[in-house]
């Protein structure tokens, strides 16, 4: 089991907080067309072994949100089926104070229901903290034993229970407790705080932000009803709220909104997200991009979705693995690296591309732009071919030794050798 809470931590850690698309959503028959892939895939598979490598499942978990990532990039620079032709109608919202607030276009190529606003921010949504008490971090106030104390949040109640050994200062039973809340999911983070004396303290903060009219906290801290379990919390202080949750206020256009967070959709044309509180009198305008800076910015998103899957590559080929992975991604680069460099796309050495604008905006502002946008599309085609292949079948990246070849043409489908992938998490491989 050391394997599969290695790679869920790995997954967490690094990709839990990120945002799901609309793209990763599928049709039924975009789900079927991958099945079938799969057991064409593992029909012919031959039998190998893999060395039992604690990288490897991150450099799985890596491939396939790389893999991801860029198909994503690509539909949504394909929407209308007309290929990156559609990226020139495709808005890009822009904000005059990126520091106080940020937006994102998310309507259609042809939605004229709000084309700018005005926002001023007066305050941003907050979760709540509960901060204990300061203890001496290597001396002990707690009777060794066993202590109870129930999590109520505004969806779901949860008990906890802890241990005190006859060893155990009041720092690492913070610790225990703090490890206990993160590891529970139960949409609260815990950190200890340490001040000036070096004593140290448990602090719970909720991961929601904002208060509905009915709701006075987002989570209670309550001890079971024994003594020693009152004791213990009281003496944590976790139970009391020392930074309530509220909303987020701003004005549009003069008029005064609120949110429980700080991220919202207006009109479900623009999303938008707070990062700080207006100067006095100086809202942030939010429009959009010229077209040329448009399809600039369309095209450095595929960018840097296949630049971190060609970082991915090089940081794992370090560690005997990843190298075919930098190999398949540089053979696309390079296959179009004439074209692609006539277009201001640079191809580096190592694969990797960066955007020269002034090249890309001559390449675009001319009467036929069509050689300009085959060579574009010919790349993302490419690319999004890649990252199929890589999605679908990640472990063919990985070192592996073959033990034996299937008959050719007399093997049955086997729909279930792709939980080798899922296996590098579940399973010890040899």
């Amino acid at each position: 089991m050391a394997f599969i809470g290695s790679a869920y931590h790995y997954y967490l850690s690094v990709y839990g907080n990120s945002a799901v698309s609309r793209y990763d959503t599928h049709k039924r028959s975009e789900l079927r067309s991958i099945y079938n892939n799969i057991l064409k895939i593992n029909k012919e598979s031959p039998l190998y072994k893999i060395k039992n490598d604690q990288n490897i499942p991150e450099f799985l978990i890596d491939i396939k949100e790389h893999a991801r990532q860029i198909k994503n990039v690509v539909s949504s620079l394909s929407e209308s089926g007309e290929g990156l032709e559609s990226a020139f109608q495709k808005k890009v919202a822009v904000s005059s104070d990126e520091d106080i607030v940020s937006a994102n276009y998310i309507g259609g190529a042809d939605d004229n229901s709000v084309q700018q606003f005005e926002i001023e921010v007066r305050s941003l949504a907050a979760p709540q903290s509960n901060l204990g008490n300061y203890l001496e971090s290597q001396s002990c106030d707690f009777t060794p034993g066993e202590y109870t104390f129930d999590l109520v949040t505004t969806t779901n109640s949860y008990e906890f229970q802890f241990a005190v050994n006859a060893d155990d200062t009041n720092r690492t039973v913070q610790e225990k407790l703090m490890r206990l809340v993160n590891t529970s999911g139960v949409g609260l983070t815990a950190e200890i705080s340490t001040d000036e004396k070096s004593r140290s303290a448990l602090k719970l903060t909720s991961k929601q932000t904002g208060l509905s009219a009915n709701e006075s906290s987002l989570f209670d801290i309550k001890p079971k009803a024994s003594g020693n379990s009152i004791e213990a919390v009281e003496l944590l202080g976790i139970h009391e709220i020392t930074s309530p949750a509220h909303n987020s206020s701003f004005f549009i256009d003069g008029t005064e909104h609120s949110s429980f967070s700080n991220t919202f959709t207006i009109d479900r044309v623009f999303e938008v997200t707070l990062h700080g509180i207006s100067p006095e009198d100086k809202p942030a305008k939010i429009g959009f991009k010229t077209s040329v800076d448009a399809v600039a910015d369309n095209l450095q998103e595929l960018v840097t979705a296949y630049n971190g899957f060609v970082k991915t590559g090089e940081q794992y080929s370090n560690r005997h693995q990843g190298t075919r992975l930098l190999d398949d991604l540089k053979s696309v680069s390079f296959s179009y690296r004439h074209g692609l460099e006539s277009v201001g796309m640079i191809v580096n050495d190592n694969g990797s591309i960066s955007i020269d604008r002034d090249m890309l905006e001559d390449a675009i502002d001319t009467n036929d732009i069509s050689n300009t946008f085959s060579v574009l599309n010919s790349f993302k085609n490419s690319l999004s071919a890649k990252a199929n292949t890589a999605s679908i079948d990640p472990i063919k990246y990985v070192n592996k030794i073959i033990i034996t070849y299937k008959r050719p043409g007399h093997n049955f489908f086997n729909p279930y050798h792709s939980s080798l992938y899922s296996g590098m998490m579940m399973d010890r491989i040899c």
